[in-house]
């Protein structure tokens, strides 16, 4: 530690003047995932498109038979090939003439990383950040989408996917009508306290469409299972068992399950078409539309790659023409869960996924059946409900509504 002491300077009126010198103290050291930053070059940066992870280390002085030794070593906790563009990484290189990379941070997300460290031996390990959770409140009321009205309010997108996702079977969010209203609780997800992660979950939501209230509070009504699921204010539960689409948004239905169906490019004849076709974007998400086992993840003649999923004894479902699945056989599926992506493969004029639908061994139109709700709450478990919902709904009944833009009163007005 260095220390400059006091020095006194004689002017020419012989008057002292004392100068004081503070004492210089040495920097904090800064550390990040239990790393001395000070110790190492650091380089920040994020995966370019056809970037590897060996092209990173090569360009950053680690030989390639380490490069290897590293990948093969670390592959059952981290599959090195499956670096995605975009994400960012964190690299400790040496402070000497070499400036050898030392240390790999891949980034996940915000929360999420994990440490290469091949310093001596080859280390992996997982890190994740602490979380603090922040329940909030919003309202809205809709002028044209749900989307752009939580937008001017500079709320997540995150929102209203949650939102049809919870009222999927009670709402039609393609037909909102204008003043449509809502409000939820819901909780954001915090980083170090000031940083926000993200929306983690709603907690509970009121909907005003087409002047009718519907509420839904999440709530584990099978302890045994410990599977969350929304329910109203008078037990019922809003999710159906099957979904209506295996696509959330961006879609159309292209071509309907039509056992007369003629083409011409076949003569006009009839070839039945037994699946609902959703045309949508390659690489669109295509999701369970129920809780199921898988049965099939495969390629096959016009089919092309598809996967089929068995949800009881009674139904199944397959999606076709994927352009690769997100599941294996034998893997259990959750509803809404991706098991794969919108493609062309098989027989198919265009992007979509095949919807069929098998109700005890034969195929039927989904689009026609009467498909049951999920399991009713128990009668047991209703008075539990209700006295835990009481305090929410009071919180969500207090929730003000936002203003309505000026035109929008005045058009109000001149209906009345």
């Amino acid at each position: 530690m260095l220390v400059l002491g006091t020095l006194i300077l004689i002017s020419c009126e012989k008057k002292p003047l004392k100068i004081e010198v503070a004492e210089l103290q040495p920097s904090t050291p800064l550390y990040e995932f239990g790393y001395n930053l000070d110790d190492y070059i650091v380089i920040r940066d994020t995966i370019k498109k056809g970037e590897s992870f060996g092209v990173i280390l090569d360009r950053n002085h680690v030989n390639y038979p380490i490069i290897n030794k590293i990948a093969v070593s670390i592959k059952d906790t981290f599959d090195v090939r499956r670096l995605r563009a975009g994400k960012p990484y964190l690299l400790l290189a040496k402070k000497d003439s070499t400036e050898q990379a030392q240390v790999f941070i891949y980034h996940h997300n915000k929360i999420e990383s994990t440490i290469v460290d091949f310093t001596d031996s080859i280390i992996v390990k997982k890190n994740r950040k602490p979380i603090k959770y922040v329940e909030k409140t919003a309202s809205g009321i809709i002028t044209s989408s749900l989307s752009e009205t939580l937008d001017s309010q500079g709320l997540s997108a995150v929102i209203s996917n949650d939102l049809s996702t919870i009222y999927a079977w009670t709402i039609d969010f393609f037909r909102l009508q204008k003043n449509d209203k809502f409000r939820i609780v819901y909780e954001e997800r915090y980083i170090d306290d000031t940083i926000s992660a993200g929306i983690h979950q709603i907690k509970a939501a009121y909907f005003e469409h087409g002047k009718k209230p519907f509420y839904a509070f999440k709530f584990i009504a099978d302890s045994t299972k410990m599977i969350e699921d929304y329910y109203d204010e008078n037990t019922n539960v809003l999710r159906r068992q099957f979904l209506k689409a295996p696509i959330k948004f961006n879609y159309r239905i292209s071509s309907r399950y039509n056992l007369r169906r003629r083409i011409a490019y076949y003569g006009n004849k009839i070839r039945p078409h037994k699946g609902t076709d959703f045309a949508s974007p390659i690489g669109t998400p295509i999701i369970a539309t129920a809780n199921g086992t898988v049965t099939e993840s495969r390629r096959k003649g016009g089919n092309g790659k598809y996967v089929k999923v068995r949800h009881n004894g009674t139904y199944s479902t397959q999606y076709l023409h994927m352009s690769k699945q997100a599941v294996k056989a034998g893997e259990v599926v959750k509803q809404g869960d991706v098991i794969g992506y919108v493609g062309m493969t098989g027989n198919t004029g265009g992007p979509h996924v095949c919807y069929r639908f098998w109700k005890n061994g034969k195929q039927v139109d989904p689009l026609k059946q009467k498909l049951p709700a999920a399991k009713p709450m128990k009668e047991i478990t209703k008075p539990i409900y209700l006295n835990s919902i009481v305090e929410m709904k009071s919180k969500l009944d207090a929730i003000s509504f936002p203003d309505l833009p000026t035109e929008d009163v005045i058009s109000i007005e001149n209906k009345l």
